[in-house]
């Protein structure tokens, strides 16, 4: 038994198959849309496609369409928004008291 890698009809890789149908020769019979040759164990491929004349996988994503796989950065955390905002309470306390000690010396 081997594994073939099976495209669809725009080279893009669909699944692994496991074959064990032989010829009279005793070869693996390859289905139709097929390869032996595995495709990279790249995780930076999104969609694997292969190129049956150069008989090699290649990255058939668009950029558009790995942006979109991207995630939204996350909401922040209400700590987080807390912590904001006694930062700006912090801030404004420190200005108040700057005004105050600047009209108690005038």
């Amino acid at each position: 038994m081997i594994q073939v890698y099976e495209y669809n009809h725009r080279y893009e890789l669909v699944r692994p198959i496991e074959v064990s149908q032989m010829d009279d020769e005793g070869n693996y019979v390859v289905p139709d849309q097929c390869t032996t040759i595995a495709p990279p164990n790249n995780p930076s491929f999104y969609k694997a496609a292969f190129d049956v004349k150069k008989q090699q996988w290649y990255e058939s994503a668009t950029q558009e369409y790995i942006d979109s796989l991207k995630l939204a950065p996350l909401p922040p955390s209400d700590i987080e928004l807390l912590k904001k905002q006694n930062a700006l309470l912090s801030k404004q306390l420190t200005q108040l008291f700057a005004i105050f000690k600047g009209a108690e010396s005038d």
